[in-house]
């Protein structure tokens, strides 16, 4: 009997933690299906979250400008209301724009209702700012369910996740750190031969405002190390 119930713990365990790994994992697929990258290792693709954040948002717009490149933004919607004009500058500049949900909540833990709520105004509040419908989705902190993903669908937008993340949001990373970082899953995607699906930030979840200083040079220090003679950059429509 006690063996019984050791070997049904340890199955609901085992369950438990695939559970989680499944709903947190950035690459999981269990939830459902989400872009991470395509099969070509030159291929990067830059994308940016938690923006639009003054001054940093606009830096970053002149530094890929100077690049000639084009990256992927996932906006939030309640700072998109307040600067619309860092959306439209975003869009204008060519770049691809992404809903990001309208508060930035953990979406694991919220109702059906507060997911389709939190999407539909987040969509509302970019295309209101920009002109143009949104098509793609990010799930804050890569935390999903398969009804999130299926609410998401619902709403026409595909989502998408990561596979190389610079933890620039960790206040105690030097600029050296975060794209060391971004080097490591690069070339853990490339011995996968897949292409690097590189996340950063341009702003903070917690309001506009926060420094984004360390996420622009990284960027630079990056465009350095792997310049676009050698890379290609895509936006996650590519693939």
């Amino acid at each position: 009997m006690l063996a019984r119930l050791a070997l049904t713990g340890a199955v609901v365990g085992a369950a438990a933690a695939t559970c989680a790994w499944a709903t947190l994992s950035a690459e999981s697929q269990l939830c459902g299906p989400a872009i991470l990258a395509g099969r070509n290792p030159a291929e990067f693709a830059l994308t940016y979250d938690d923006g639009p954040n003054d001054p940093w948002t606009q830096r970053l717009l002149d530094l890929l400008a100077h690049h000639h490149l084009r990256a992927t933004f996932f906006l939030i919607g309640q700072f998109v209301r307040r600067r619309p004009d860092l959306a439209r500058a975003v869009q204008a500049a060519g770049h691809l724009v992404g809903n990001h949900t309208m508060t930035h909540p953990w979406l694991v833990v919220e109702s059906p209702r507060r997911v389709r709520e939190e999407l539909t105004a987040a969509n509302a509040a970019i295309e209101d700012a920009i002109g143009e419908p949104v098509h793609f989705f990010r799930p804050p902190h890569g935390a999903r369910r398969p009804d999130v993903l299926r609410i998401a669908r619902d709403l026409g937008l595909t989502p998408v996740q990561w596979n190389a993340m610079g933890y620039d949001w960790r206040p105690e990373l030097s600029i050296e750190q975060i794209t060391a970082n971004l080097e490591r899953g690069i070339v853990r995607n490339r011995s996968r031969a897949r292409g690097s699906n590189l996340l950063l930030h341009d702003g903070s979840h917690t309001g506009i405002g926060a420094d984004r200083s360390r996420s622009v040079e990284a960027t630079r220090l990056l465009l350095e190390r792997y310049p676009a003679d050698g890379t290609r950059y895509v936006t996650v429509d590519v693939w």
